[in-house]
C-alpha cells in the first residue's frame, strides 16, 4: 500500500502551459482526502513553489516540500527545517573558473535570488519560471557569507552536451551533477539529491521506500525514482529517466500524475 507520493513539477506536474490540470489537482485533493501525503519535489527555489502548495492546500505543518533538487527539505507552514545542505562562495568561484574554460554561462541560486556574472537569457528563464530577482555581480564581488544553494551550467543544449564529458574528475568527484533540463546543467553538494530529500521525509514520517512512490521526467528525478517503492517517468521524459523507472505513466499534457495516484495510490480502474 502507497502511502507517499513524491511528485517532480516542472514536466510532470505541470503541463507545458506551466498550470496543473484540473485532473491533476482533483487526484491530489482525493488522495489528500483518502490519508495518502502529497510532496512537491523540485530543482526550483522555495520560492518557485509557494504559490502552487498555496492552491494544492499543501500548506500545515504534517506536509513537507523538497526544494533545490534536495538542498533544502522543510514543512510548509512554520518552514520546520528537517535538512539543509548548500554550497558556499568558494564553490561558485571554482566553478566559474571551469565554466570560463568550457566556455559556458553560468548562475548561482541564494536563497532569494539568482546571480550571474553575465545576463543571459537562460538565467531570465530561471528567474521568470521562480518569480525571483536577477542579480548580474562579478563572481569575485560576491559577499563570502552569501549562502549559495546550487551552481548551474546554463547555455544552448547541444554545447552542454558537448561539455559534459569534459568537465574535470576533481569537479565530478566533489558535486552532485545534474541534468535538470535540456539547457540547465545543476552543481549541488555531494549528498544532495531528490532520492535524499524523499528519504528524509520517510524517516521523519516513519515510511518505507516501499511504500513511496516517486514521479518524474528529468535526470534530477533518477535518484529518487530509484529510492522508491514504485518508481515512474512520464512519457515524456528523458529516455535515461525512462530506463530506471518501474512505470512510465502519461505525459504532462495527458494528466500522468492524475493517472498514477489513480491507477497505484487509489486502485481505481484507469481508461
Amino acid at each position: 500500500m502507497y502511502k507517499l507520493i513524491a511528485v517532480d513539477m516542472d514536466g510532470t506536474l505541470l503541463n507545458k502551459d506551466k498550470e496543473i490540470s484540473k485532473a491533476n489537482f482533483d487526484m491530489i485533493q482525493e488522495a489528500k482526502k483518502q490519508g495518502k501525503k502529497v510532496v512537491i519535489a523540485t530543482g526550483r527555489p522555495l520560492l518557485g513553489v509557494k504559490r502552487h502548495l498555496k492552491h494544492l492546500d499543501l500548506i500545515s505543518d504534517e506536509d513537507y516540500v523538497i526544494a533545490f533538487n534536495g538542498s533544502l527539505v522543510q514543512t510548509t507552514k512554520s518552514g520546520h527545517i528537517i535538512s539543509k545542505t548548500t554550497l558556499s562562495v568558494e564553490d561558485y568561484k571554482e566553478l566559474y573558473e571551469v565554466s570560463q574554460d568550457l566556455g559556458v554561462h553560468i548562475h548561482a541560486l541564494t536563497n532569494s535570488k539568482v546571480t550571474t556574472p553575465v545576463d543571459n537569457k537562460y538565467t531570465h528563464v530561471e528567474a521568470d519560471i521562480n518569480g525571483i530577482p536577477i542579480d548580474i555581480m562579478p563572481v569575485d564581488e560576491i559577499d563570502d557569507a552569501t549562502t549559495i544553494v546550487k551552481v548551474m551550467f546554463i547555455d544552448e543544449p547541444e554545447l552542454l552536451d558537448e561539455i559534459i564529458s569534459k568537465l574535470p574528475k576533481a569537479i565530478t568527484d566533489k558535486y552532485t551533477i545534474l541534468r535538470s533540463a535540456p539547457y540547465f546543467l545543476e552543481f549541488l553538494h555531494k549528498s544532495v539529491n531528490k532520492g535524499a530529500g524523499v528519504k528524509a521525509v520517510a524517516k521523519e514520517l516513519g515510511f518505507k521506500s516501499e511504500e513511496i512512490i516517486c514521479i518524474g521526467d528529468a535526470g534530477n528525478d533518477i535518484a529518487m525514482i530509484e529510492y522508491a517503492g514504485l518508481g515512474v517517468a512520464m512519457e515524456n521524459a528523458f529516455e535515461e529517466v525512462k530506463e530506471v523507472a518501474s512505470y512510465v505513466t502519461r505525459s504532462n499534457d495527458h494528466d500522468g500524475v492524475a493517472h498514477v495516484i489513480k491507477k497505484f495510490m487509489l486502485n481505481e480502474e484507469v481508461a
